[in-house]
């Protein structure tokens, strides 16, 4: 079944948006220089269970850029503003890489909206990148954009791109805000958004990062207990040969992240 496509009015911005299957709703929101097209091998085990939204950020895919840096902040408003447009109490958000970074940000300033959040391949801090990593990121640049005009990125943006020639803007931006030194450790500590975090054990978050991660969300402090009762709301999966850069449609991600948005949230 073809999805509902629509655009959302959000804070200047014409954000496109795509609607697959019926059910609570799970907000996906896809990585940098991504787009929905992302998440081909993602969306349909999802949509089996849930109405899922996949939308293209700021300068990303069908929505156009504004006059406006590229921020984790500015584009966490614009999703709580989408949850808004699609007449929504809350919704469960899922971000992969860039998108994640934008769904924990949508999480720590619009706890209301966020029911369950799903963290797939992203760091709570700039440092949780290997350094490797983050000497690329910072290489970000209208000179790279020419590079990366052979990618499949470009093959997904020359087609669905409303202003093509955007392509370089969008590095540009990029390279300003993956730049931009973060650590939001403060903020994840204290939110109790029911939260888990996906990896790969080749990712390009560190994987004592991860762990890192999970224990400031609560988890891994204790053992859990013969019937469970020490474990804690926060999850973390690890997918075993899997890197940064096939995380977003293995098989196994669907598989871990639907029993996790199907179990009740316990009442506090």
């Amino acid at each position: 079944m073809s999805p509902t496509r629509g655009y959302a009015e959000v804070n200047g911005l014409k954000m496109y948006y795509e609607i697959h299957g019926s059910g609570e709703p799970l907000i996906l929101l896809h990585g940098g220089a991504g787009a929905t097209e992302m998440f081909g091998q993602l969306i349909p085990p999802l949509a089996e269970t849930r109405q899922v939204i996949a939308a293209d950020l700021q300068a990303h895919g069908r929505t156009a850029d504004i006059d406006r840096p590229l921020s984790y902040e500015l584009m966490a408003d614009d999703v709580a503003a989408l949850i808004d447009h699609l007449k929504f109490e809350d919704a469960d958000v899922m971000g992969y890489s860039l998108g994640g970074g934008v769904a924990m940000r949508t999480a720590i300033q619009h706890p209301k909206k966020v029911r369950k959040l799903v963290l797939v391949s992203t760091p709570f801090k700039r440092n949780g990148w290997y350094p490797e990593v983050l000497a690329a990121m910072a290489q970000s640049s209208p000179e790279s954009a020419e590079g990366m005009k052979g990618s499949p990125m470009y093959e997904v943006y020359s087609r669905i791109a409303p202003r093509v020639e955007d392509w370089p803007v969008l590095f540009a931006k990029l390279g300003a805000l993956l730049r931009q030194d973060y650590d939001w450790s403060k903020d994840v500590a204290a939110m109790k958004t029911p939260t888990m975090l996906a990896f790969g054990d080749a990712d390009s978050v560190r994987t004592a990062h991860a762990v890192e991660f999970f224990e400031l969300l609560g988890g891994g402090k204790k053992d859990a207990g013969w019937d469970g009762s020490g474990m804690s709301s926060a999850r973390l999966f690890i997918l075993p040969g899997i890197t940064h850069y096939n995380v977003f449609d293995a098989p196994a991600l669907a598989a871990a992240v639907i029993p996790f948005l199907e179990t009740p949230i316990a009442q506090s």
